[in-house]
């Protein structure tokens, strides 16, 4: 367990389920005191639920849960932990928390904002980029979620994976600038006449590993839905 540079009302527990998209594992944050708030419980894995709650308890209780949305390495320790959820799973009443809705990496994301921190799931991590799947315009709505975190005032992001960071401005600039070099790298490729959806990956996404091949793929065809909404995808593709 650490606490954020500067603020030890945000206890951070990382639970033990480290891997490519999860990074060192699913952070969990005990926010407050008399009683305490738990955002992201993280998997149900006894040991991490034990800590936090123990947390919690050294905080003067736990007073409820938040989501910042439902997938299960977030969610699924909430009826292991138990308390009431305030936001997410039917709960709608965020207490003194800001609820910004930011979908995108899913549709029911949302960052929480206390005293000039930010809680922000999935839209953000630490380190690495997140996944931001195809379907539904995702990756428009997932730009829009940036660009509205752009506008806050923020001195500090708790990401649901990595470290925290403590230049938000910078992080928000970056995950932008990501994105859009990634969208001028396949826009590049298609003009000058790829239509290979296997080179177009190689030609956009050449700097990544082998054993996340199948995310960049992903990526890209969130990034070949936003090109198709706008008007600017060519129809004939291969593969």
């Amino acid at each position: 367990m650490d606490t954020a540079p500067g603020r030890p009302d945000i206890a951070r527990l990382v639970a033990p389920n480290p891997g490519p998209m999860t990074l060192e594992g699913t952070n969990t944050y005990v926010v407050g005191e008399h009683p305490a708030v738990v955002i992201d419980p993280g998997p149900d894995d006894p040991s991490h639920i034990d800590a936090v709650r123990a947390e919690a308890e050294r905080r003067g209780g736990l007073g409820g849960i938040l989501l910042t949305h439902a997938h299960g390495d977030h969610s699924a320790g909430v009826e292991r932990l138990g308390g009431p959820v305030l936001w997410g799973d039917g709960g709608t009443d965020p207490g003194p928390f800001e609820v910004v809705p930011t979908p995108g990496h899913a549709e029911d994301h949302v960052c929480f904002v206390l005293d000039r921190a930010c809680f922000t799931g999935d839209l953000i991590l630490g380190e690495g980029s997140t996944i931001v799947p195809p379907g539904g315009g995702s990756l428009i709505a997932y730009l829009g979620s940036l660009r509205r975190l752009e506008e806050l005032d923020l001195d500090l992001l708790c990401p649901g994976h990595g470290p925290f960071v403590t230049e938000p401005a910078a992080k928000i600039s970056e995950y932008l600038e990501h994105r859009l070099e990634r969208e001028r790298r396949l826009v590049a490729a298609l003009d000058a006449g790829e239509r290979s959806r296997g080179r177009l990956l190689d030609e956009a996404w050449d700097d990544v590993p082998s054993e996340l091949r199948w995310a960049a793929a992903e990526a890209m065809q969130s990034h070949l839905e936003k090109l198709e909404a706008e008007g600017r995808l060519p129809s004939d593709l291969r593969d």
